[in-house]
């Protein structure tokens, strides 16, 4: 009788733990962080036994999609401001938030000798089109904006820019030859601290307001072991590795 109320006891155990290693957690990520998140996701799931649900677009419209009830349990932001305003506004959980990362922003083109370490280009007559995500929505489209503003090249490049809806689709834009520049993210070009394809300016940092990037635990993510799980993963060595060799600072 012992050995039968054991086992059952460790039958009923093994269920109930099944959850906590099985679960999952609906992330809303920036599309900066595209490539980033892929191994970061994996190496949550290795670490953890739970598995991210993640849905990529530009954190301007996560922030509308949050109000309006999306099931999202974490949001990992382009930005440091919508996290902030979605938790004054009742929208995240208070004390939850933190700087997970801090961007870079690249000029970036598939041409190999399109750009020097001063781009140039900028001041020469324009030729092309230059991408940059939406700066109503995309933390990364207003620092590009900024950038062009401060160098005082704005009017000049005016009518040849071309918007994309977040950071992902301005550097589809140039990927694909729509577009022959293109301000995007420093992690979406690079691997492990070298440019991957064609050329690339690394805009100085003082040309636009630092893009801070923060977590935030919605309230559906709340009760949600994985979610937690997932922003103290953030704050691992092994994801700083990931996000290190992406280009990201802290």
């Amino acid at each position: 009788m012992p050995r039968i109320i054991a086992a059952t006891l460790l039958a009923m155990l093994a269920i109930f733990s099944l959850p906590a290693r099985a679960a999952s957690v609906q992330v809303a990520v920036a599309a900066n962080m595209t490539a980033p998140m892929q191994k970061i996701a994996a190496g949550f799931a290795a670490a953890t036994g739970h598995r991210t649900v993640v849905s990529l677009g530009s954190t301007g419209k996560f922030y509308a999609q949050i109000r309006n009830g999306a099931p999202f349990e974490v949001l990992l932001a382009a930005d440091d401001e919508t996290p902030a305003r979605l938790e004054r506004e009742g929208f995240g959980v208070r004390g939850s938030r933190f700087t997970y990362a801090t961007g870079r922003l690249a000029l970036w083109s598939a041409d190999a000798g399109a750009l020097d370490a001063q781009a140039d280009v900028l001041r020469q007559p324009p030729t092309g089109k230059m991408a940059i995500a939406d700066p109503r929505v995309a933390p990364y489209g207003a620092a590009a904006l900024q950038v062009l503003t401060k160098m005082g090249v704005l009017t000049d490049w005016q009518s040849h820019l071309v918007q994309g809806e977040n950071i992902g689709q301005a550097y589809q834009f140039v990927a694909s030859g729509n577009a022959r520049l293109g301000f995007v993210a420093l992690s979406q070009v690079t691997t492990e601290g070298r440019i991957a394809r064609g050329s690339a300016w690394l805009v100085p940092q003082d040309l636009h307001t630092p893009l801070k990037q923060d977590a935030l635990l919605l309230p559906r993510g709340e009760s949600n072991p994985a979610a937690r799980a997932l922003l103290d993963y953030l704050r691992s060595d092994a994801a700083r590795a990931v996000l290190r060799g992406y280009g990201y600072g802290f």
